[in-house]
């Protein structure tokens, strides 16, 4: 069983207009509310590919109840920790004249550390074979939480594996996960570089290793594909060409493809080709829609890996 664990989840709320002006009244179509967050991105598009899942997260407030709710709706198996704040809300407006899409992330109120350490405990009730941790850290935790979440899935002999950037990222310094998921640029800042050529992304994915951040590094590079680098093995995916209707989830599909893979014993080079074809796949639906089953069996064929 693959467990999520999601610090800061939230409610994705998307719509669309024709054009965005400032100091104007800006009609919108309807609204579409759904469960989000990192690690609640990650179980969504697993159970789309059929793998035993669950979300794990706190919650609080109306929004918390809401998620709560809408996960029911998606039957997804959760288990959310009660908190006194409510839970915070995103939203995502397409400017459908452009296709651009603008997001408006807000940080969402204080949570307590007692129970982000209540979480971080349940983690060895579920003994789950993978622990998924993705997102970023709620406003006032310190930035050492995800290394928790690697000690208490190494306690229960589960794989880690940590999406998230900034400090928390760089604060995963000597944890050891199993794996880690930064872009480029968050790359840059683990190794406290101004740039990374692509012909040394390899190389630097491999210090960072060195510097005890993980055993496996998958760097994505956004519409370029994505590289999967061990400290012996050395693997990149080129993604397909599709028609781009919006990136939200892009990167969740990517790692839920990726851990879905795993479980399933592929090996790296098909583990990746497969994360790659789901990441690629969401990116052709609007809103906060993530990946269809269909799309991504007719990508993984054309995604091309080298070693």
């Amino acid at each position: 069983m693959i467990l999520t664990v999601t610090l800061n989840p939230c409610i994705d709320k998307s719509s669309s207009t024709e054009k965005l002006k400032p100091e104007s009244k800006i009609r919108c179509k309807e609204v579409v509310r759904e469960p989000g967050g990192g690690g609640i991105n990650v179980s969504k598009a697993l159970k789309e590919l059929d793998s035993e899942t669950a979300a794990l997260f706190p919650a609080g407030g109306y929004n918390g109840k809401m998620l709560c709710s809408l996960l029911d709706n998606e039957g997804i198996r959760y288990h959310a920790i009660e908190t006194s704040v409510e839970t915070r809300e995103a939203w995502i407006i397409h400017e459908t004249t452009t296709n651009h899409q603008y997001r408006f992330n807000f940080p969402g109120q204080p949570v307590k550390e007692e129970h982000i350490y209540h979480l971080i405990d349940e983690i060895r009730a579920f003994a789950p074979s993978f622990v998924v941790a993705s997102g970023s850290l709620p406003v006032g935790l310190p930035d050492y939480f995800y290394g928790l979440i690697v000690k208490n899935a190494n306690a229960v002999g589960a794989k880690t594996i940590i999406d998230t950037s900034g400090p928390a990222l760089q604060a995963l310094k000597g944890k050891n996960a199993w794996l880690i998921k930064p872009n480029i640029n968050e790359l840059k800042t683990m190794l406290n570089v101004q740039d990374i050529p692509e012909n040394e992304v390899d190389d630097a994915a491999q210090q960072v290793i060195g510097d005890g951040y993980a055993e496996i590094v998958v760097v994505s590079m956004g519409p370029k594909g994505a590289w999967l680098i061990t400290a012996t093995q050395k693997y990149f995916a080129t993604a397909p060409k599709v028609e781009k209707k919006s990136t939200v989830g892009a990167g969740d599909s990517l790692v839920a493809g990726l851990t879905h893979a795993l479980e399933r014993q592929y090996n790296f080079e098909n583990a990746l080709r497969f994360g790659v074809a789901c990441g690629s796949a969401a990116t052709m639906n609007s809103g906060t829609q993530l990946f269809k089953m269909e799309d991504v069996l007719a990508l993984y064929e054309k995604v091309e890996v080298t070693t």
